[in-house]
């Protein structure tokens, strides 16, 4: 091999230059002997010696270069692979089955095994499954923890056609095999930072006391000081347990500042403060609640504040006693445990009405609808708002596109008034056509924009006033011009009824009309046994003086035959999951309106001892329906919202699409367990 070996480079040009002084030399001697030839045999024997140490030299020199040189290449490619095996970023090399071909020191006391040739990665880091791994050139990332540490791992594909192209051993020829490069990078130290850094940051919250009045009223004057140090120490002590800072803004109002750590421990109790200051009890009547609104992750504090006013707007909506925490794209509720309590005042009902009628009187045109298979309740209280409208001379049109038969007899015995017009019901597309740019749409009995009758329209009316009785969910429908949502009236039908006493437009409600008004306030409190108030009998009494005919309004619910047997047989299916909540299905087969028999199934469940509250399931349309009921032990509005509905906390509901009717009855025992394993109800 040293023989063969040649040298290059600047050590080349030195001996070059060596050889080339000889030649030279060698010329300027031959010049001498044509001037002196004595003069140049001194010089010719010096040139002959000359060349002879040169060449010897050169040929003892060269082998000492080669060795050298093959030496210090050794040695240089064995303190690479050192420096590789002895680095302290644990990395290695895996085939394209994912494992280990080739790893540093570091790696291997990461992994803990003496030997992790030929083992599949993913057997230690579960994260690092092949589908991870990266495609064609390109690089990838994971983060996994492993051994209470927190990693980076970073991939790269390498070719090994290129490295093996002339390789004798190897025939890559055909193939597109390729080696995982993975480097781990332990960003434990910089994750913790990162999360004590973002518990430190700012959370905004507000705190209001629901039944401030209603609970100072019932406590003798000398006491009501002491009740409110009481409820003040409370909140106090709570919030600097969480070291936050609370400050009284106004007598029923207070600011929390806390830290976004703090409201982790809130949420991990569940915010005990809910129940806590309902002991506080110095002989008033009524249990005081609270609602809290907490807004944290925004951009600025600005921000934050907004997101705990909206959380509290809330919280009230949903009717009180419960928190909302509202975070960028997520909204988490806690409690909501005990049922709203009636509020004596008419004030706000008086206000929402003058409010509704200003609006009313810059618009040519009205649009009244409720949600989806609408019922008594959403289209009384659309009679109501055309009523309204009719008595200022403004043209109302009811959306609605289908009349289910539970429905129908409503329906024909509203088209029985003198004055009713063909287009007065419309459906969504003719809405759409008539629909002009001075409209506004007057949604009732819904709140949440995708179950509306046509929700398209709310995009085609820049006037949107919501009436509503259901608890607000995170999905509402925004920029509504007048929204009046009132969670503890029995029915959307009391709130229209309510609005009609106080419309200055001398508005009189016709006997058809009242009856159909009645008809809802019937239905929804389960002929007044269900979240009914001094306030609803008042509203009925109010109706009943305008010519509702309660015979007639009963004749309207007599039920079919077949839906009476489809009731019966759900209620003979039922089964009592967990000892408490009564579970069936409901066969629509024959039945014009499923989801009404499964609803009035649901309600005959709770007459059963022991249950808490009863859900009855419905195919009908492709979709499955379940309707949900309780009385006062359970709060089924959580329970729905948890499968994507909402209601009441007595009345609740929700769609599921995309599963069978036995896999939804299987979702709804999962959340049930999940809620019981988590002490939610």
């Amino acid at each position: 091999m040293a023989k063969k070996a040649k040298m290059k480079g600047k050590i080349k040009i030195m001996w070059n230059i060596i050889f080339l002084l000889g030649v030279l030399l060698s010329l300027i001697n031959i010049g001498i002997y044509f001037y002196d030839y004595r003069a140049g045999i001194p010089i010719t024997v010096f040139l002959i010696g000359y060349f002879i140490c040169v060449i010897l030299l050169y040929l003892k020199s060269r082998q000492l270069y080669i060795e050298e040189l093959v030496s210090f290449a050794t040695e240089y490619g064995q303190v690479q692979s050192r420096l590789l095996r002895e680095l302290e970023l644990p990395h290695a090399l895996v085939d394209e089955s994912g494992k280990i071909v080739w790893s540093n020191g570091e790696f291997d006391r990461l992994m803990g095994e003496e030997k992790p040739m030929h083992k599949p990665i993913s057997s230690v880091f579960t994260s690092l499954t092949k589908d991870k791994f990266p495609k064609e050139e390109a690089e990838s990332q994971v983060e996994f923890s492993y051994q209470s540490k927190e990693f980076l791992c970073k991939m790269k594909r390498i070719s090994l056609t290129d490295m093996l192209e002339h390789s004798k051993l190897v025939d890559t020829e055909g193939k597109a095999d390729y080696l995982i490069g993975i480097y781990l990078f332990d960003e434990t130290a910089l994750k913790i930072a990162l999360r004590e850094n973002d518990d430190q940051s700012l959370a905004v919250g507000m705190l209001y006391l629901d039944n401030y009045e209603e609970v100072l009223e019932a406590v003798e004057d000398v006491r009501r000081s002491l009740l409110l140090a009481l409820i003040d120490r409370k909140i106090s002590k709570y919030i600097a347990s969480v070291d936050g800072i609370v400050r009284k803004l106004e007598k029923d109002k207070y600011l929390l500042i806390l830290r976004k750590k703090a409201v982790t421990q809130l949420k991990e109790g569940k915010f005990d403060i809910l129940e806590d200051v309902k002991t506080v009890s110095i002989g008033n009547e009524r249990a005081v609640t609270l609602s809290i609104g907490i807004g944290l992750g925004g951009l600025s504090y600005s921000q934050n504040m907004e997101f705990a006013r909206a959380s509290l707007d809330l919280a009230l909506g949903r009717g009180g006693d419960q928190a909302v925490v509202k975070a960028p794209g997520s909204i988490q509720y806690f409690g909501g445990k005990s049922q709203q309590v009636e509020k004596s005042t008419r004030v706000k009902a008086r206000v929402k009405a003058q409010a509704l009628q200003e609006i009313l009187t810059t618009k040519d045109q009205v649009f009244v609808m409720g949600h989806r298979i609408p019922d008594v309740d959403s289209f009384g209280a659309a009679v109501g708002i055309a009523t309204i409208a009719r008595s200022m001379q403004r043209k109302a049109h009811i959306v609605m596109n289908d009349v289910t038969q539970s429905l129908k007899p409503i329906v024909d015995l509203y088209k029985q008034i003198p004055d009713y017009e063909e287009d007065t019901i419309v459906s969504s597309q003719r809405a759409l056509e008539l629909v002009g740019n001075n409209a506004v749409l007057v949604v009732v009995d819904i709140n949440k924009p995708s179950i509306t009758e046509c929700p398209d329209l709310l995009k085609c009316c820049k006037a949107i006033v919501v009436l509503d009785h259901h608890r607000q969910g995170s999905e509402t429908i925004e920029n509504a011009t007048l929204s009046y949502v009132e969670p503890y009236a029995s029915s959307a039908c009391e709130m229209v009824a309510e609005i009609l006493q106080y419309v200055d437009t001398g508005a009189k409600v016709k006997g058809f009309e009242a009856d159909c008004i009645y008809a809802g306030m019937v239905v929804d409190t389960n002929n007044f046994v269900t979240k009914t108030g001094v306030r609803t009998f008042e509203a009925a009494a109010f109706l009943k003086r305008c010519g509702a005919d309660l015979t007639r309004v009963r004749k309207l619910f007599r039920e079919d035959a077949s839906e009476y047997m489809a009731k019966a047989k759900t209620i003979r299916d039922s089964m009592i999951y967990r000892n408490d909540y009564a579970i069936s299905s409901c066969d629509g087969y024959g039945c014009q309106s499923p989801t009404i028999v499964a609803a009035q199934a649901a309600n005959e469940l709770l007459n059963i001892n022991g249950v808490k509250a009863s859900f009855v399931f419905t195919d009908y349309q492709g979709k499955i329906y379940l309707s949900a009921r309780s009385i006062d032990e359970l709060n089924v509005q959580v329970v729905t919202e948890k499968l994507g509905g909402g209601g009441h906390m007595n009345i609740a509901g929700a769609q599921f699409e995309g599963i069978t009717l036995e896999e939804a009855i299987k979702k709804l025992q999962d959340t049930l367990d999940e809620m019981i394993a988590n002490k939610e109800i």
